[in-house]
């Protein structure tokens, strides 16, 4: 009895035993690391891709002006506020014109002073005239006389000259003259490019606009160049937008676009690229275009973050997959890109060749692959060749 009981206790035990190893070699085999690989794979067909580039930009002013004084100084006053609508020709800033008010009263002066001598050297002139007429009449005179042996040669003589002495006289009363009037004139020059100066320290709107920056106040000094007041032109707002130039084929003036601003995500804009930049940045690797708005949306703000989604024209009928299936696969043959494909339940790595993407995780493939093939897209880890794989419709409960 005794040795009947221990002979079925162990044939008990063996059994569980047995059971046990069989139920951890089926939890190692579905879940361990000895698992097929879950996956999730998609049918290559054939569709038309509609391209799209996508970028990040600012809003900006295509026309901003710097208002400040072409001379050192020292701000007399300021007349607008950030924030104000001004009109061409309105006053925003005035310097302080220190001595030029008075430089301009000294050169009045002068001209007058000027204008006096003309005047006194113009009444020589029309006395030396007056006694080159009376020597000509008089040597005239003397000469018939001198023939007429009336008087003797020398007095003949000394009237004519009287008379070369009165034209050399007239001429130079007409040098005078002249170098009054150029020394007026010079004076009249000066008067200009002083009143210039002045004029040039009232700081005047360009265009219609409004204030953006008030960059010193009244009593501040600033040097040439140096912007008093930041005014830009509300019209001419537009975004500049920056795209990743792996990305940028087909960027061209003329595209629609798609303007969402980050104050009003839920309210697409409508705009064109009004001009795409020459020079692109080498350090960030983005090339450059300004978008325009069709309408000007109220309360636009300078600066503020934009997403631009520009339209590109369809592509020719091609095979479509998902972006996720392309892998990167290296091996003997060197680095390849390409998709995992399952035949016949077996996995094996197609290299392929691609063109363009859009926007919504589509990729066009030209070459590599057939309509119809089982392109794997997402994996719960690394594929290789020879991985036991199990297809499934998702990966995560809730998840694709």
């Amino acid at each position: 009895m005794k040795l009947n009981a221990l002979l079925s206790r162990r044939v008990g035990l063996g059994l569980l035993g047995l059971l046990l190893l069989l139920v951890l070699g089926f939890v190692v085999m579905r879940s361990g690391p000895l698992a097929p690989v879950r996956v999730t794979v998609h049918k290559v067909s054939e569709g038309r891709l509609v391209p799209a580039l996508f970028g990040i930009g600012t809003v900006e002013a295509r026309r901003s002006y710097l208002i400040g004084p072409t001379t050192a100084g020292r701000v007399r006053q300021v007349a607008v506020d950030v924030g104000d609508v001004v009109k061409a020709g309105q006053l925003l800033a005035e310097m302080d014109p220190v001595d030029l008010d008075e430089r301009l009263a000294a050169l009045e002066a002068s001209m007058a002073r000027a204008g006096s001598a003309e005047a006194a050297v113009q009444a020589q002139r029309r006395d030396a005239l007056a006694k080159r007429e009376l020597a000509i009449l008089n040597a005239r005179r003397y000469a018939d006389l001198g023939q007429k042996s009336f008087i003797s040669a020398g007095v003949v003589e000394g009237k004519v000259q009287e008379q070369t002495s009165a034209e050399a006289a007239v001429s130079a009363a007409d040098a005078n003259l002249s170098a009054a009037r150029q020394d007026l004139q010079r004076l009249a020059a000066e008067r200009a490019g002083l009143r210039q100066q002045r004029d040039r320290l009232r700081l005047l709107a360009p265009s219609d606009g409004v204030v953006i920056a008030r960059d010193a106040e009244a009593g501040s000094t600033v040097v040439a160049g140096q912007a008093v007041i930041r005014l830009i032109e509300p019209a001419s707002l537009w975004v500049k937008v920056r795209f990743d130039q792996g990305r940028s084929a087909g960027l061209a003036q003329g595209l629609r676009a798609e303007i969402v601003l980050r104050s009003n995500p839920s309210k697409p804009l409508a705009g064109k690229v009004a001009r795409v930049e020459a020079v692109s940045d080498s350090v960030t690797e983005e090339r450059i275009a300004q978008v325009a708005f069709d309408s000007l949306p109220a309360g636009l703000a300078l600066g503020e973050l934009a997403e631009v989604t520009l339209a590109l024209a369809p592509t020719a009928p091609a095979l479509l997959l998902p972006n996720a299936s392309i892998k990167r696969f290296a091996d003997a043959q060197g680095e390849r890109v390409g998709v995992w494909l399952l035949d016949d339940a077996r996995l094996r790595f197609a290299p392929v060749r691609l063109g363009a993407t859009s926007l919504d995780g589509q990729v066009q493939v030209l070459d590599g692959l057939r309509a119809g093939d089982l392109a794997v897209v997402y994996s719960e880890k690394a594929l290789a060749s020879g991985s036991r794989i199990k297809v499934v419709d998702r990966l995560v409960a809730g998840k694709p």
